[in-house]
């Protein structure tokens, strides 16, 4: 796994404390990139640690909701309103047209319950959000896969 730094570095580093003080080994660790998978019920979030220019790092927690709806603009108009209504994090289309929903926080000075916060949001909400967006505009749930 390459890192753009040593501050990158720490930072996982300092993610995968906190996650296995969260999680103890209920998480799945990503070779390939700086990314971490907390599995929970029918939600799997991910938990990537990025670098923001020379002296951060963000922390993004991202749950895919439906995979292959039709991208039609009320199903991005309701999602748009939603972002509007949600306190932490928001839906986004990924470049294959997949829903997610996702929250970023720093990582420098991340503390557990922070960690603990983003990562429910994005499970809770997915996981609240599933069903209806594919009853309505059809694809399929993570869970379904």
């Amino acid at each position: 796994m390459e890192f753009a730094n040593d501050l990158h570095r720490e930072a996982y580093e300092h993610v995968r404390q906190l996650l296995t003080e969260l999680y103890g080994e209920m998480f799945e660790v990503t070779e390939a990139s700086p990314m971490f998978r907390v599995h929970e019920g029918s939600t799997i979030a991910s938990a990537l640690v990025m670098p923001w220019g020379d002296d951060r790092c963000v922390v993004e927690v991202r749950a895919y909701v439906v995979l292959g709806a039709e991208l039609v603009p009320e199903l991005m108009k309701y999602l748009l309103e939603q972002n509007n209504e949600l306190m932490l994090g928001a839906f986004g289309v990924d470049g294959e047209g997949d829903i997610f929903f996702s929250h970023s926080i720093l990582a420098n000075d991340l503390d557990k319950s922070e960690l603990r916060a983003s990562i429910n949001a994005v499970k809770f909400t997915a996981d609240k959000y599933d069903d209806e967006l594919q009853a309505r505009w059809g694809g399929q749930r993570m869970a379904d896969r």
